[in-house]
């Protein structure tokens, strides 16, 4: 059982992240704590896709050289050869976790904009005194 929780520990730690995070999108009354825990959790997100996207082995980066002469015989045509794929790392994890760091940088500014408003609005940025606000009228 150690053994299992020793060779996953990258998965426990974003898992703590993520709590921690929901933890403060939910428990906290503060509207910039509760922003805050939105992107700690966006963030261990992203960290668990990168960190899965990892592939031992993979000692390169999957770009192909070109010139390498080719055998008629070895059905490749001219200027290609063989790959093998297991030493090159996939891109496509990090490629998409970019989009969602652009996402997420994006989220957090219209949030923050948001929380200004509301803050101009109704100077406080507490949930409760807020909700007492827009119930009296």
């Amino acid at each position: 059982m150690f053994d299992f929780i020793v060779s996953y520990y990258n998965y426990w730690v974003f898992i703590g992240l993520m709590m921690v995070g929901f933890y403060a999108m939910m428990a906290k009354r503060n509207l910039i704590k509760k922003i805050i825990g939105m992107n700690i959790f966006q963030s261990a997100i992203i960290f668990f896709y990168i960190s899965t996207s990892v592939k031992k082995g993979g000692v390169t980066v999957p770009i192909l050289e070109h010139g390498h002469a080719a055998h008629a015989a070895d059905g490749l045509e001219h200027g290609a050869h063989a790959v093998d794929i297991m030493q090159y790392a996939n891109p496509l994890p990090h490629v998409l976790m970019l989009t969602a760091i652009v996402v997420m940088v994006a989220t957090l500014g219209v949030a923050l904009a948001v929380a200004i408003m509301i803050y101009r609005r109704y100077n406080t940025l507490e949930e409760d005194e807020i909700i007492k606000l827009l119930r009296r009228g």
